[in-house]
């Protein structure tokens, strides 16, 4: 029997990154956008993604550039 593939991660957001930076939990930014801390650490470990709604309610909480959540493709 054939092993299953797990499928690679692929990362898109570096919203974790940018919480360490602004020294922010994810419990922090989950009260400023109103969304329970499950949701935000999903996001965080790029399990799932935000809505474009939700990335821009992000850097504004953060107060950062929308493009500085994501990770470049260039």
């Amino acid at each position: 029997m054939a092993k299953k593939k797990v499928p690679e991660k692929i990362r898109i957001n570096r919203i974790k990154v940018v919480l360490a930076e602004k020294e922010m939990t994810h419990k922090d930014l989950s009260e400023k956008v109103k969304k329970t801390p499950n949701t935000i650490t999903r996001i965080c470990n790029n399990e799932s993604q935000p809505t474009l709604k939700l990335l821009r309610e992000i850097a504004l909480a953060l107060n950062v550039d929308i493009r500085e959540l994501l990770i470049p493709t260039k």
